[in-house]
């Protein structure tokens, strides 16, 4: 794993977190996000309209997801410029619309799931993942659903064999304030610290069978 700089004209996401309004949400691997708690499917579904207005004023093209138990507001990275310099504005919107429909945020919901495909330098292996999966490429070395539903894929060569560790592993993106946690429960449940010389940006876990998790937290505070 690697920190990924962000493209001029898009928004760091310590840039984001310091706009007004904006405390209820977070940014994982796949941009900002919020989810808020509802007491039903008909309680989540209130807050869409509000969403549709707000992103349509703005230009926003946000993603959601509406379950009985919360609703998911996702504003995706759709190319490497990075955050919208709109989105922060947008979140706000959002959040007060929330707070009007009595629906409360919950951060420690909020994350993003990705795979970290390690190859040799002479391989290409992206093409066959985009068509065994039917993904897009996205960027120079990733992959991702067209519809932004399955984890989305990095490509990486490999810097050497890393012992005991397969060479591919999970990125698991949470937010800053969750991260240790996540560690925490993770190595309480059986598994093993692998790497933590890049705390907090992210920690290397390992499973008692040796399968290999990144908890990282360094999408929600990277700075230009």
């Amino acid at each position: 794993m690697t920190e990924s700089p962000t493209e001029p004209g898009g928004l760091s996401p310590a840039a984001f977190h310091r706009a007004q309004g904006v405390s209820d949400w977070r940014v994982t691997g796949t941009g900002p996000q919020a989810v808020f708690r509802a007491a039903s499917l008909a309680r989540a579904a209130d807050l869409v309209a509000p969403v549709v207005a707000a992103a349509e004023r703005l230009g926003i093209l946000p993603d959601l997801d509406v379950r009985p138990e919360a609703v998911v507001v996702r504003v995706p990275h759709r190319s490497d410029a990075g955050i919208p310099p709109a989105a922060a504005e947008f979140a706000a919107a959002v959040s007060r619309a929330a707070a009007d429909l009595g629906l409360t945020s919950d951060p420690s919901l909020a994350q993003s799931i990705g795979i970290y495909v390690a190859q040799h330098s002479e391989a290409d292996v992206r093409p066959f993942f985009t068509a065994a999966l039917g993904y897009d490429p996205f960027g120079d070395t990733d992959a991702v659903d067209p519809l932004r539903c399955g984890p989305q894929l990095a490509f990486n060569p490999l810097s050497g064999d890393a012992p005991a560790r397969g060479r591919t592993h999970l990125d698991v993106f949470v937010p800053a304030d969750q991260a240790q946690a996540r560690v925490d429960a993770a190595l309480a449940a059986g598994g093993r610290l692998a790497d933590d010389s890049h705390a907090p940006a992210w920690w290397s876990l390992a499973s008692p069978d040796n399968h290999g998790v990144d908890i990282a937290s360094w999408t929600d505070t990277y700075d230009d």
